[in-house]
């Protein structure tokens, strides 16, 4: 597979906005345990900012044992457990101290992509847009975990990578993230406009209703 160098430290030491804009269209890039090599390519994230005026970002109201990652290097990964379920996985950005984060939303799977079915205990004959659409999902597909938390995203087993070819059909678009109940309209999600891989907003049961009268 064409791909090009690892992103380095320097990359996320910059505006997480800046960083998450360009971070779609590279590759993440992980191998397990068994030397099962994982490759997709990132279609959606979402930006927090740790400045104080995103009071959505984990690390709004400052360092606590749960996110010190946040504020740890840029580089390196925070992770997360939601409903005590799901593991997210998120790349700190700006320097240390900063509290700033990308959260990793979807991937287009490229290599590994029955190991990636196995790990979520997905069934062959399901539908490949299930296998890591969502934060929960690509965790799971990736085999990501708390253990990750603070692991840094520069070593060739654990990586996110430039794409060789550059694609002239990508527009990366941008809007309101997803999931949360706090600057709702902040346009911090960036994602490859009209990709199939990118995850789908479920409309709430209110806004179904009305649209149904």
């Amino acid at each position: 597979m064409p791909w090009g160098p690892i992103l380095p430290q320097s990359f996320y030491a910059r505006s997480v906005l800046d960083v998450a804009q360009e971070l779609v269209g590279c590759l993440l890039v992980r191998q397990q345990s068994d030397g099962a090599l994982l490759v997709g390519r990132l279609v959606e994230v979402e930006a927090y900012l740790g400045d104080g005026r995103d009071p959505s970002a984990h690390s709004h109201r400052g360092p606590t044992e749960r996110n010190k990652s946040m504020f740890g290097p840029p580089g390196r990964l925070y992770a997360y457990s939601i409903y005590g379920l799901h593991t997210c996985v998120n790349l700190v950005c700006e320097p240390a101290g900063m509290g700033s984060a990308i959260l990793i939303r979807a991937i287009e799977p490229l290599m590994g992509i029955d190991r990636m079915r196995q790990n979520r205990g997905l069934d062959p004959s399901r539908n490949p847009y299930l296998i890591a659409a969502g934060p929960g999902r690509l965790s799971q597909a990736f085999g990501f975990s708390l253990e990750d938390d603070g692991r840094p995203m520069n070593r060739r087993a654990l990586c996110i990578r430039k794409s060789k070819e550059s694609d002239p059909t990508l527009i990366v678009a941008r809007g309101p993230r997803i999931g949360i109940s706090k600057a709702v309209d902040l346009p911090y999600r960036f994602y490859a406009q009209d990709d199939p891989w990118v995850s789908r907003l479920r409309r709430s049961k209110k806004v179904r209703a009305r649209q149904r009268e």
